[in-house]
């Protein structure tokens, strides 16, 4: 503050110097000291005169001038003054404050020198620029991401916008995705397998039980049986394709037939017949027959001790083919 004071003292006295207002005293020599007071002596006693003066009167119709108004001088233009040595240190001095005042950093709860407000990790300056805090500590945007951003599952790298929550881990929203075909889950979610998301399709098609039937895969209502499961409309005779009403059902090389397509495939329909055999059969000729419908294809009588003759794929008993092949 004194030097303040100081400056401003001999800022005015330089501007009133500049200006001619100013002049410091000059003590008088003792002859001019005298002489001037004998001056005022002899003033004063001509003062004391007391005769009249002759008054003369002066006419201006009398004046010979061309005119009798004065020309009005234009005002000129005077140069600004220039600042003295006191005035531009004031200058200087003010604009340093200014400037100090200026470059002060108001942050959490504090006032900081900009060199000294720092991250408290890479311990670089933040000055300005936009910081983040935790704990009462001030840290740049990226070393706070790097210490303390979720991280996504895929890429590893720090989360520093939108982020997404799965399967107890957090992701990018554009890496969440399929882990077979790779798209980006919409509306319809995804599934989990093994700790790796699918969508629907992909799920399905892979981890989704197959029908026995038509290999696709099994979603709402299923039949299970021969080990697998089968839309219900899968499940049919491997031949005729008619459905199992009574539920019951043949298998033959892993395919569900029913009963007469089961023993026609099994070769074990009766040839007299044509109805399966299930108990005891005879076989003759390639074929087989139920004991009853082994007969004489003439006399009808059956063929009980398997006695026969054969004659154009036929069973006679030998009584009847003797009377009608005989010679």
């Amino acid at each position: 503050m004194e030097e303040l004071d100081a400056l401003l003292e001999e800022l005015e006295r330089s501007t009133l110097e500049d200006t001619g207002e100013y002049s410091s005293p000059t003590p008088l020599p003792k002859d001019q000291i005298s002489r001037k007071e004998s001056a005022e002596t002899s003033d004063i006693s001509s003062v004391q005169d007391t005769s009249p003066f002759q008054v003369q009167l002066v006419y201006t119709t009398n004046i010979k001038e061309p005119h009798a108004y004065s020309d009005i001088q234009e005002p000129k233009e005077s140069l600004p003054h220039s600042k003295t040595s006191a005035a531009a240190q004031l200058d200087e001095l003010m604009a340093h404050l200014c400037e100090m005042q200026a470059k002060v950093i108001h942050a959490l709860g504090q006032a900081w020198h900009p060199e000294h407000f720092i991250c408290s990790h890479c311990k670089e300056e933040i000055g300005s620029s936009p910081f983040f805090e935790r704990s009462g500590l001030a840290y740049c945007p990226k070393d706070y991401h790097h210490l303390f951003s979720p991280r996504c599952a895929y890429c590893a790298a720090p989360i520093l916008d939108r982020v997404l929550t799965a399967m107890n881990q957090t992701w990018h929203p554009e890496h969440f995705f399929c882990s077979h075909c790779g798209e980006v889950f919409g509306a319809e979610g995804f599934h989990e397998k093994d700790k790796k998301p699918y969508c629907r399709k992909d799920f399905l098609a892979m981890f989704s039980p197959k029908c026995g039937g038509c290999n696709r895969p099994v979603l709402e209502n299923y039949l299970s049986a021969m080990d697998t499961v089968w839309h219900p409309e899968c499940f049919v005779c491997g031949d005729c394709f008619t459905s199992f009403s009574t539920g019951s059902f043949f298998e033959l090389d892993g395919r569900p037939f029913c009963e007469l397509h089961y023993h026609q495939r099994r070769g074990t329909l009766c040839h007299g017949c044509g109805q399966p055999i299930a108990g005891r059969c005879i076989s003759a000729m390639g074929y087989k027959f139920h004991p009853e419908h082994f007969v004489c294809a003439f006399c009808l009588t059956q063929l009980s001790k398997g006695i026969f003759k054969e004659q154009n794929g036929k069973t006679y008993c030998p009584p009847c083919f003797n009377k009608l092949f005989q010679v």
